[in-house]
């Protein structure tokens, strides 16, 4: 398997989209698409790190390919909303580390 870049997966999945996927669900749709995977990841977490058991209907879920549904569909609503998801990752850590550049080291909880 070959490493992607955010710039070519933002690339594969509009090209599977546009073949095999036959067109982009609407942008509300893939939203509750989103939350709909992001519970079920968050189920797998909790029940894997959390207090709860696994009921028998959880063994069949991977987390690994719970957050690889989370991406395709976060992907899938970055290319419809036109944003870059390169672009926007890098501005998004250059605000963290301007913002929290001593945030983090001095908070007593992370110590």
């Amino acid at each position: 398997m070959k490493d992607l870049t955010l710039k070519q997966a933002q690339k594969d999945v509009d090209d599977w989209i546009n073949t095999i996927g036959v067109r982009y669900f609407s942008e509300l749709t893939n939203l509750g698409q989103l939350m709909e995977e992001v519970g079920e990841m968050s189920r797998i977490i909790t029940r894997t790190y959390g207090d709860q058991s696994f009921k028998k209907s959880d063994e069949q879920y991977d987390l690994s390919d719970e957050m690889a549904d989370v991406l395709f569909v976060l992907i899938c609503l970055a290319n419809q909303t036109g944003v870059d998801l390169s672009e926007a990752l890098a501005k998004n850590l250059e605000k963290k580390t301007k913002r929290d550049a001593e945030r983090h080291a001095n908070n007593e909880k992370l110590k």
